[in-house]
């Protein structure tokens, strides 16, 4: 029985296949839509979503999965073919259906063994996105917060370490779009401006790679509005958590050839910074 079985399953897909065949070329999207599968099995429209997948054809994988979805929808196949769908499309770089697909996986099936994937699915469709840093960031806010959730939700996941990683990545990424800003300012003399963006990096992006230079552009941004405390204060950071780097040796040049100290002075936000996460003095 089980061999009758199997070959009439085979039979099955290789009618789908000759049937099929005719999807490619140009004019493939009005052929798929003229075709009728109803008479097909889900396991046989499935399995024809995953050859054109192995062949690089992800538009015709999608289309197949998603047939399956529509045609029964109340079948373990459809639950599969949709999960399929969201990694399908993210191949072929179609983001928004790609999302699209994955966040219907995670409302239809909360507690399945694949959310976590399909969470995961939907933070990469904002991370792959994420341009270079000069681009506007709502894909990097986005991004992470859908991977926040893969962390936070799913932290025994398979998942989650890839997304911490790709997490830090993009926290590290709004750090330099900030650290531009401020840079343009800098160098535009409009120090007020420049002391905002780098203070953002200093106080909220204080772990990223980004923390080091921010320190040492807010000593140029205070020694050219006079304000020396401020500007001792950030050298004082500066020496004593980025003593290897060349943003403190600059930055000690800069202070000394003014015969300043790099220490805490006043009290300022950044002698407050210094006593509080460096000497523990709170009050």
């Amino acid at each position: 029985m089980i061999g009758i079985r199997a070959a009439a399953k085979g039979i099955g897909v290789v009618a789908l296949m000759a049937t099929l065949a005719a999807c490619g070329g140009a004019d493939g999207d009005a052929q798929r839509s003229s075709l009728d599968l109803e008479g097909f099995s889900p396991a046989q429209i499935y399995e024809r979503g995953e050859f054109e997948l192995a062949r690089s054809r992800e538009k015709d994988a999608a289309y197949f999965f998603s047939e399956v979805e529509r045609l029964y929808p109340y079948s373990e196949w459809a639950k599969q073919s949709l999960i399929m769908q969201a990694f399908t499309y993210h191949q072929a770089e179609d983001y928004e259906n790609s999302r699209s697909a994955a966040q219907r996986y995670i409302d239809f099936y909360p507690t399945d063994a694949d959310a976590a994937y399909a969470q995961y699915l939907l933070a990469l469709s904002y991370y792959d996105q994420i341009d270079e840093v000069g681009r506007d960031q709502g894909l990097t806010f986005q991004a992470l917060q859908a991977l926040r959730t893969v962390i936070e939700v799913y932290p025994e996941s398979e998942y989650a370490s890839s997304a911490i990683l790709k997490f830090d990545l993009a926290f590290d990424h709004l750090a330099g779009k900030e650290m531009e800003i401020g840079r343009y300012y800098l160098k535009r003399q409009h120090y007020s401006a420049a002391i905002n963006r780098f203070r953002v990096v200093v106080e909220d992006f204080q772990t990223t790679s980004h923390t080091a230079e921010a320190l040492y552009r807010l000593i140029e941004a205070y020694l050219s509005l006079g304000l020396t405390d401020e500007a001792q204060s950030a050298g004082a950071i500066l020496g004593h958590n980025f003593q290897s780097t060349d943003w403190y040796e600059d930055g000690y040049r800069l202070l000394t050839a003014q015969g300043l100290k790099l220490k805490d002075r006043g009290n300022n936000w950044l002698a407050k910074i210094y006593r509080q996460s460096i000497k523990g003095q709170w009050l």
